[in-house]
C-alpha cells in the first residue's frame, strides 16, 4: 500500500451494508474507498431474507433484476409441533406494495453489489483493515493496516460497516449495551427431498408441557430442495462462553452433515436425508445497540450499530437501509450543499428504527413473529419494513416522514404504456405537484412558481413533476407532466386538492402541504440544503 492518500469517504467493511453505502456514494459522484480485512469474500448463506422495502431500495439502485434472478420467492411458513402441522402463514402482499419477500444467499447479494460497484470504478481493497483513526473539523485521519504495512488515509468522512465487533465503533468510544442469549445454534446449508411446497419456510418444534425444548427452522434457498437450516447446538459442539460480544460465528468445530441429520430425524415433518452441505457454523446471538450512530465525521451502520436475533430477517435489511439513509446525506455534505443539521438526522432517524428492531426481534425470538398483534396486514407490513416513519426527524415536515407510496396507472406524453410513480424517482429529491380535477390555466403559474423556488434552493438535486388529475386543464405547463389517469396517485397520497409532496432520495416523504404554501416548502428545503 502507498504510505498516504486522500478520499472523500472511507468505508470499513465490504458486506451488504458497506457495499450499499459505496454504490450510493459512487452513483452521486463521491470519491470513496472501501476496505475489508478478509482476503476473499466468504461463501456463507448467512442473512438470506430480503424484505419488500429492501427490494424497493435495490430497484432504485438498478439491481432489482439481478437480485431476483438469484433468489427464490418466499410464500409463507408452515409450522409443526411434535410432528403435527399446527399452522401455515401466508405472506400475503398488500396490493399497493410492488414486491414480495425473497430469499437469496448473502454471498450472492454481496456478489451482485460488488459487481455493480466495480462498474462504477470502485473495487474492494481486500486484506486491509482500519487500525485506528483521529478526527477533527476538517476530516478523519485513518490508519489502514494490510499488505505488509500501514497506510495513512485522510478522509472527509468514515463509515464503520465493519460488523458486530466493529473497530470503528470501539475507536469512536460508542457504548454497545445489551445482552446475549444463553442458547447456541448451528447453521447448515443443505439439500433435502421432501414434499414441502417450494418457497415455504419450515418451523418444526418439539414441546414438553407447552415449552419448546428443540427447534428446527428451514429457510428455502435457490436450487432444488435447498435450505439454510438452523437448530440448537448439540453438547459436543457447544463452545465455551465468549469474552466480549457473543454474536456471530464462534468455535473451531463446524457442524457436520450427521449433526443436521440427527435433528432432522427428530423434528422433520417427514422422513428425509440431508445432503450436499455447502457450509455450516456454530453461532451465538446477542441484542445490542449503540448510544449514537455517529459522532463528528464518523458513522456506524448495520451490525456495527445494532445486533439482534435473526427472527424475521430484519438485520441485513435494516443495515442496508441505514446505508441508504446515510449515503445521500453524505453526498450532499461532500458537495458542500448540506444544511448544518443534515448529517445529525442520520442518528435521529435510524437509531429509533434500530431500537425498535432490536426490541421486536428479541420478543419475536421468544414469542413468535406477530404474537403481539392479530392484525395480519399490520404484521406483514411491519416485517416487510414498510411502516418505518421519520415523523419525529428534525428534517421532516408536518404530516410527512412515512415511506412514499408507489402509484400505478400514470401516463405521460410519448410513453405508450402506463407508468409506476417509482420510475420517476432519481438520485436526488423529487417534488410532486398535484393538480386536482378543477385545475385550469390560471393554476399553472402557481405550480411553476413553486417549482422554480424549490429548484433554486436544491439546485441540481431536485426533479419536479406536475401530476395532474384526469380533468385538470394544465396542458400548457412547461413542467414535466404526468397524468394520474386512474386516480391511483390521489388515493395513495390522500391528495384532495392542489398539493405538494417532496420525496427524498431514500424514498421517504419529507414534506406534504398545500401547493399555495411555497414558503413552507422552501423553509423545509433549507433544512436539507444550505
Amino acid at each position: 500500500m502507498p504510505n498516504s492518500s486522500q478520499t472523500q469517504v472511507l468505508i470499513a467493511g465490504a458486506g451488504p451494508v458497506g457495499l450499499t453505502a459505496a454504490i450510493e456514494l459512487a452513483r452521486r459522484g463521491v470519491d470513496c474507498r472501501i476496505v475489508d480485512p478478509l482476503p476473499e469474500p466468504v461463501q456463507y448463506a448467512k442473512a438470506v431474507g430480503v424484505q419488500p422495502r429492501t427490494l424497493e431500495v435495490f430497484e432504485s439502485m438498478g439491481l432489482l433484476g439481478r437480485i431476483l434472478d438469484a433468489a427464490v420467492e418466499m410464500h409463507g411458513q408452515i409450522v409443526y409441533v411434535n410432528g403435527e402441522k399446527v399452522g401455515q402463514v401466508e405472506f400475503a402482499i398488500p396490493s399497493d406494495v410492488p414486491f414480495g419477500f425473497i430469499a437469496i444467499p448473502q454471498y450472492a447479494t454481496e456478489r451482485i453489489l460488488r459487481e455493480e460497484l466495480a462498474l462504477r470504478g470502485v473495487e474492494v481493497e481486500r486484506g486491509v483493515r482500519v487500525g485506528g483513526f483521529e478526527q477533527d473539523g476538517d476530516g478523519v485521519r485513518v490508519t489502514l493496516t494490510g499488505h505488509g504495512g500501514d497506510q495513512t488515509v485522510q478522509a472527509g468522512f468514515l463509515i464503520g460497516a465493519d460488523g458486530a465487533h466493529s473497530v470503528v465503533r470501539k475507536t469512536l468510544g460508542l457504548t454497545f449495551e445489551g445482552a446475549a442469549f444463553e442458547e447456541q445454534y448451528m447453521l447448515g446449508d443443505v439439500e433435502v427431498d421432501w414434499s414441502a411446497p417450494r418457497g415455504y419456510a419450515i418451523r418444526a418444534m418439539h414441546q414438553t408441557d407447552g415449552v419448546t425444548d428443540e427447534l428446527l427452522v428451514c429457510i428455502p434457498l435457490p436450487g432444488r430442495g435447498r435450505y439454510r437450516m438452523s437448530m440448537l447446538v448439540p453438547p459436543e459442539l457447544s463452545a465455551a462462553p465468549s469474552q466480549g460480544i457473543a454474536h456471530g460465528f464462534e468455535g473451531e468445530r463446524k457442524p457436520e452433515l450427521s449433526h443436521v441429520q440427527a435433528v432432522l430425524d427428530r423434528l422433520s415433518p417427514e422422513p428425509t436425508t440431508a445432503r450436499n452441505m455447502r457450509w455450516s457454523s456454530v453461532f451465538r446471538i446477542s441484542h445490542r445497540i449503540v448510544d449514537a450512530y455517529g459522532r463528528g465525521r464518523v458513522f456506524v451502520a448495520g451490525d456495527a450499530a445494532h445486533i439482534h436475533p435473526p427472527t424475521g430477517a430484519q438485520g441485513m435489511n435494516t443495515g442496508i437501509q441505514d446505508a441508504h439513509n446515510l449515503a445521500w446525506k453524505l453526498a450532499l455534505a461532500v458537495s458542500g450543499r448540506a444544511a448544518p443539521g443534515l448529517l445529525d438526522s442520520y442518528d435521529a432517524e435510524r437509531r429509533p428504527v434500530g431500537e425498535e428492531v432490536v426490541g421486536r426481534t428479541v420478543r419475536s425470538a421468544r414469542e413468535g413473529i406477530g404474537a403481539d398483534s392479530t392484525d395480519v396486514d399490520y404484521v406483514i407490513r411491519r416485517e416487510a419494513q414498510l411502516l418505518i416513519n421519520y415523523a419525529d426527524s428534525p428534517i421532516v415536515g408536518t404530516d410527512a416522514g412515512a415511506r412514499a407510496p408507489d402509484a400505478t396507472g400514470l401516463t405521460r406524453a410519448a410513453v405508450t404504456g402506463p407508468l409506476r410513480l417509482f420510475s420517476l424517482f432519481g438520485l436526488g429529491h423529487t417534488l410532486l405537484l398535484y393538480a386536482d380535477g378543477g385545475a385550469g390555466p390560471s393554476d399553472v403559474e402557481q405550480f411553476e412558481r413553486a417549482a422554480d423556488a424549490a429548484t433554486a434552493i436544491a439546485g441540481g438535486h431536485l426533479n419536479v413533476y406536475l401530476v395532474a388529475a384526469p380533468g385538470a386543464d394544465v396542458a400548457g405547463t412547461v413542467l414535466p407532466l404526468v397524468r394520474d389517469a386512474e386516480s391511483n396517485f390521489a388515493t395513495a397520497y390522500s391528495a384532495t386538492g392542489h398539493s405538494s409532496f417532496l420525496v427524498r432520495p431514500d424514498g421517504y416523504l419529507g414534506f406534504a402541504g398545500a401547493h399555495e404554501d411555497v414558503d413552507a416548502l422552501t423553509v423545509h428545503l433549507r433544512k436539507t440544503f444550505n
